[in-house]
């Protein structure tokens, strides 16, 4: 158990066996440990729900043999601890490696659309926001219903989106089936895939940390790439496209994909992130003609 006061070090040094050497806060949440052996990324994560379903999407994404993820030391009611990546300046070589990666994380596949990691709950995260992984067949009414519309509800809840706003996303919605493109097997996502949960590792490769993990379709994992930059981002598309390639359509349907994260960051961060997401749905509906 925790004991009382417990601080990084004392948790590192609990949950792995290893004697603390030094340790330095990262952010708010994040420390690194450097421990007898090696450092370790030693995370609160505020709650048992959190830390497992953290672990649960690493493991996930590991047991698909295609990215690199930070292995899981160890958990409790409150911390995870992960192995620490060294970092390293971004590359071109890197960035197309990790495109191919990519590709066949997606290619591993989920049971279903909203499927959790086999050791996961539904109720996740994607950051510091709830989010609920309701397994479904069908990839539009899916994504209306579990991913871009109970976020509309929360924004227009706390008073950054308006009521009378909500017509052009809830439009969207009712249009997903011809905008969504040809229809796709459910893909293996990291869920919450914006640059900075993308490490540019020493040893040349890219690690992924912090997923949300679920089944979902391939182009929410590279929409939310683009929406934040992410360095050598071509040559991360091109390596992807080189493995398998994407339907197409696919960069008219970029704005579709960021919807989801666009409402989680207005649930989190405010109206800006609001107003961006309003603009997509318009600018998608007047691209289809509606």
């Amino acid at each position: 158990m925790r004991e009382e006061g417990e601080g990084p070090g004392a948790v590192a040094a609990r949950l792995t066996g290893r004697a603390v050497v030094s340790q330095r806060r990262l952010t708010g949440e994040v420390t690194e440990v450097a421990l007898d052996g090696g450092p370790v990324i030693v995370k609160e994560a505020g709650s048992a729900r959190a830390a497992r379903a953290e672990a649960a999407g690493l493991g996930w994404l590991a047991d698909a043999r295609a990215v690199r993820v930070p292995v899981v030391h160890g958990l409790d009611q409150r911390w995870l601890v992960t192995g620490c990546v060294p970092e390293g300046p971004p590359s071109a070589a890197a960035a197309v490696r990790f495109g191919r990666e990519l590709a066949g994380l997606h290619a591993a596949g989920a049971p279903a659309f909203g499927a959790p990691p086999p050791d996961g709950a539904a109720e996740a995260y994607i950051g510091l926001a709830p989010m609920r992984n309701v397994p479904g067949s069908d990839w539009p009414r899916w994504y209306a219903e579990h991913r871009v519309l109970p976020y509309l509800r929360q924004a227009v809840d706390r008073g950054i989106v308006l009521r009378d706003e909500t017509v052009v996303v809830e439009r969207v919605c009712e249009r997903l089936a011809d905008l969504a493109g040809p229809s796709e097997v459910p893909a293996r996502l990291h869920g919450d895939l914006w640059s900075g949960n993308v490490l540019w590792g020493a040893d040349g490769h890219v690690w992924l940390i912090d997923p949300a993990a679920h089944g979902g379709h391939r182009e929410t994992d590279l929409a939310m790439l683009q929406l934040f930059g992410c360095p050598h981002l071509t040559e991360v598309l091109d390596g992807y496209q080189d493995t398998t390639p994407l339907a197409a359509g696919w960069r008219q349907r970029v704005g579709l994909h960021q919807l989801f994260p666009l409402l989680v960051h207005a649930v989190l961060f405010g109206r800006p992130y609001a107003e961006q997401a309003l603009g997509t749905a318009r600018r998608l509906l007047a691209e289809a003609g509606h």
